[in-house]
């Protein structure tokens, strides 16, 4: 009796809701297995929110070739300059999350701006999904050969016998290069004036005409003019020396102890977009990112690979946003 009637539970509307869901699930993952498949079938853009010439365009261009042959399809570099990234970056989360265009992170708009900013266009966490890390840059103290100083003490007297009178450029407001420079009042008790620029390039021609008195640079902006003679490097900004600047000392060593501002880019896209795109596109990019010709490249501009899995990049971010949280709290900056 009880066996007759097996069947008709089988109706009972929370089997078949259940059932439906089950259908729609697997439905959804043959989709994104077939995206996957297909992808890409056309250009990928990956946009940089910084001028051409900078850090964040010099990795993106380096690896766009090696993505682009492996994934049979051009990759267009795309450079939105503006706001510390912000305008490339609020772009690209807003776009359709179908692998097509994709962002060049950065710690400036991903990690330090939403404490910086009064209200950003968007949310690192919500609106992003990691694919990989890319690189960590070294940040470098650089001087116009006009500033009467050839060490970071020395350059630490200096700014305090002229309060206000020593400026710094950089790549823009809530920027590595900015923040590294808050730092470093906050620690040295100076008074280095800030003044913002749309790119790392632009900054740096500025502090070779002595426009500007230094810059926290990119390694990879600062190096060829460091080799020219243009500009002096006094310090690096990472606890450990530059493999590209292996006679500058890091900033730690130079006497401001504990000093650290890590620069650091990694690719991400839309949330949302299939898992399956990410998957390959992390598989490309890492694997791009390992290629001999490629490391020994970036290594010379002072950018080191740094691979990893979407979650550890994830994990990264949020790590980030939490430590430089408190340097913008400690230096009361701020901007609307």
């Amino acid at each position: 009796m009880n066996a007759g009637r097996r069947p008709a539970a089988r109706n009972h509307p929370g089997a078949l809701l259940r059932a439906s869901a089950l259908a729609l699930s697997l439905a959804g993952g043959t989709a994104h297995v077939a995206i996957a498949a297909e992808y890409p079938v056309k250009p990928i853009r990956i946009v940089v929110g910084f001028a051409p010439g900078g850090g964040t365009d010099t990795t993106t261009r380096a690896l766009a070739p090696k993505l682009s042959a492996a994934l049979g399809q051009q990759i267009v570099v795309d450079n939105r300059p503006g706001a510390a990234g912000n305008i490339g970056t609020d772009l690209v989360a807003k776009a359709p999350a179908d692998g097509y265009t994709l962002l060049m992170g950065t710690i400036a708009a991903l990690a330090i701006n939403p404490s910086l900013y009064e209200k950003l266009p968007f949310d690192p966490v919500r609106d992003f999904a990691p694919i990989s890390r890319g690189v960590d840059s070294t940040n470098v103290l650089v001087v116009h050969p006009s500033v009467p100083a050839k060490t970071v003490k020395e350059l630490i007297a200096l700014a305090k016998k002229r309060p206000g009178d020593l400026n710094y450029g950089s790549s823009g407001v809530g920027g590595a290069g900015h923040l590294a420079g808050e730092l470093f009042n906050l620690i040295a008790d100076t008074k280095l004036v800030h003044v913002p620029y749309k790119g790392g390039a632009p900054a740096m021609v500025d502090l070779i005409a002595g426009h500007v008195h230094m810059i926290f640079a990119t390694a990879a902006t600062a190096n060829p003019q460091i080799k020219a003679g243009k500009i002096r490097p006094l310090a690096v900004t990472t606890l450990k020396r530059a493999v590209s600047l292996p006679d500058v000392p890091t900033l730690s060593e130079a006497g401001i102890k504990g000093f650290e501002a890590n620069n650091w880019y990694g690719l991400l896209a839309p949330a949302k977009t299939p898992r399956p795109i990410i998957d390959r596109l992390n598989r490309e990019f890492v694997a791009a990112l390992r290629l001999p010709d490629v490391k020994e490249f970036l290594l010379a501009q002072g950018l080191e690979p740094a691979p990893s899995t979407p979650e550890e990049f994830a994990d990264y971010i949020k790590a980030e946003m939490a430590k430089w949280a408190k340097v913008v709290k400690a230096s009361g900056a701020k901007v609307n």
